[in-house]
């Protein structure tokens, strides 16, 4: 087959995005599995100085311009169309937040997303963005998994970390602690283990996937002893994907799952919320784990980090994430 095009938002310019997605892309295997397209603007590409790394900005209008060459980083400059973001170069400092920066970011998205919902593209990699950036230019989202939700008009959708040692899903994401507790429904749970069954089978190419699902309590409620969550709304949707013919097991203890998860007992864990999955994941595998927006009729990945103001500029930024979220969006589109 051909190779899957992938298109690669810049993310926020005044971040670490057009460091790693340009470090990323100096390594030559990834044009061995994918065409890969930045989806921004061509000139904070070139003004980014990465110390050995050369490569020649190609910047293009239509995503059929792009050469696909190791070496060349095709650039689909949204400066040079009618979406008007260009960014002023000398009122864009690097490493503080930015209205235009933010506003910039959302197009980069919008575009990207009408590419791949039209086909022009096979999957969306998407650099970080600065909630706040977006915010303060006006867009009201949490971040890139609410603001894709809404532009595909996708209601039902879940975060999945993949890493080598570990998969894992969450039923809540950004939202404080007491909400993700008070919010915990039967209904929640079942519809996070359908999107993770439906998604391990569609895109990673496992016919039956085992899932693990970890409990919200301590020792996963101690048969109601330290929480009725487990009895009231875990186990009865367990039981109810179960009857669905999926294979999906627990409540299990939070702090003993993650570990039967990295010993291949599960093919992924579905965790109750945000710090519960992700504190072990990134443990594990900080600089690989890559992000993953399940429930969407598009494939979005991204690496698993923001966009670490406080480093940009100075070299430091690791692209092995961004690197890893590349060659899992191309995986993704060749088993789709």
């Amino acid at each position: 087959m051909k190779k899957p095009i992938i298109g690669i938002t810049m993310g926020d310019a005044a971040g670490i995005g057009p460091e790693v997605i340009i470090k990323a892309l100096a390594t030559p295997s990834i044009y061995e599995e994918c065409l890969p397209v930045v989806i921004g603007d061509a000139k904070v590409l070139e003004r980014c100085q990465v110390p050995g790394v050369r490569c020649q900005i190609n910047s293009i209008k239509e995503i059929e311009e792009s050469r696909g060459e190791f070496g060349t980083i095709d650039c689909l400059d949204l400066a040079n169309t009618s979406f008007k973001t260009c960014i002023d170069l000398t009122q864009l400092k690097i490493g503080q937040v930015n209205d235009l920066a933010g506003k910039a970011a959302i197009e980069y998205i919008k575009k990207a997303v009408g590419l791949a919902l039209n086909n022009k593209i096979q999957a969306i990699t998407t650099a970080p963005i600065n909630k706040e950036a977006i915010n303060k230019a006006g867009f009201h989202f949490a971040g890139h998994t609410d603001f894709l939700a809404y532009l595909t008009h996708v209601r039902q959708y879940a975060m999945m970390f993949v890493s080598h040692p570990l998969k894992v899903v969450l039923v809540s994401i950004h939202i404080p602690l007491y909400k993700a507790i008070r919010g915990l429904s039967k209904k929640k749970v079942l519809t996070t283990i359908k999107l993770t069954h439906q998604a391990l089978k569609d895109y990673f190419g496992i016919k039956n996937p085992k899932i693990g699902v970890a409990g919200l309590n301590p020792h996963a409620g101690e048969t109601g002893l330290f929480g009725k969550e487990e009895e009231k709304e875990i186990t009865p949707a367990i039981e109810v994907a179960q009857r669905k013919g999926i294979d999906a097991r627990g409540p299990y203890p939070p702090d003993t799952i993650f570990c039967r998860g990295v010993k291949g007992e599960f093919d992924v864990v579905v965790a109750m919320y945000h710090d519960q999955g992700l504190i072990p994941l990134k443990l594990l595998a900080f600089d690989e784990a890559v992000n993953v927006t399940i429930g969407l009729p598009i494939i979005r990945t991204s690496p698993d980090h923001g966009t670490a103001f406080d480093i940009v500029g100075k070299n430091q930024a690791n692209p092995q994430s961004m690197l890893e979220a590349i060659k899992l969006a191309a995986k993704m589109a060749k088993n789709k």
